[in-house]
C-alpha cells in the first residue's frame, strides 16, 4: 500500500490490509516533487534509531534550484537509510519511487496512515497545484 502527503512524500508498508504498529514503511518523495525541485545533487538522510513525530523535518534534498525539507509522514524510528541515494542523489530524480527511496522506518502509529492521500487523490492534489 503507498499513501501520500501534501508535501509530496509517498509512504509505502508491504502488503494491502491496514499495517500492525512495528511494521515497516519506505518513505520518498514523488515524481512530482523531484519534477519541482530539479536535479538532485544532494540529501541529507536521517539518524538510524532516531525517533521522529508525523510532520517533523527528517532529512533534506538539495537541487541546483532549491533546498527542501523531507517531512516524517508517520510517526516512527528510522531504521535504515538507502546509502546508495546518498552517494548518487540523482536515483531520486531517476526512480523516486523505486531506487530512490530515502529511508525506512518502523511505525508508531499506523493509524495516521489512514489520513494520508491515495494514488488518485494525491494525483488530482498535485495536478491542482
Amino acid at each position: 500500500m503507498i499513501k501520500y502527503t501534501e508535501d509530496h512524500e509517498w509512504v509505502q508498508t508491504e502488503g494491502d490490509g491496514a499495517p500492525a504498529a512495528g511494521a515497516t514503511a519506505t518513505i520518498g518523495i514523488t515524481k512530482h516533487a523531484q519534477d519541482a525541485l530539479g536535479d538532485v545533487v544532494f540529501v541529507d538522510l536521517p539518524e538510524v534509531g532516531k525517533s521522529y513525530a508525523q510532520k517533523d523535518a527528517a532529512g533534506v534534498v538539495e537541487s541546483v534550484k532549491a533546498a527542501a525539507d523531507v517531512y516524517m509522514p508517520v510517526t516512527g524510528v528510522v531504521t535504515e537509510v538507502n546509502e546508495a541515494l546518498r552517494a548518487d542523489p540523482s536515483l531520486a530524480n531517476s526512480d523516486p519511487m523505486g531506487a530512490g527511496w530515502f529511508f525506512r522506518v518502523k511505525l508508531g502509529d499506523p493509524a495516521q496512515l489512514g489520513a494520508l492521500m491515495d494514488e488518485a487523490s494525491y494525483t488530482r492534489f498535485s495536478d491542482a497545484g
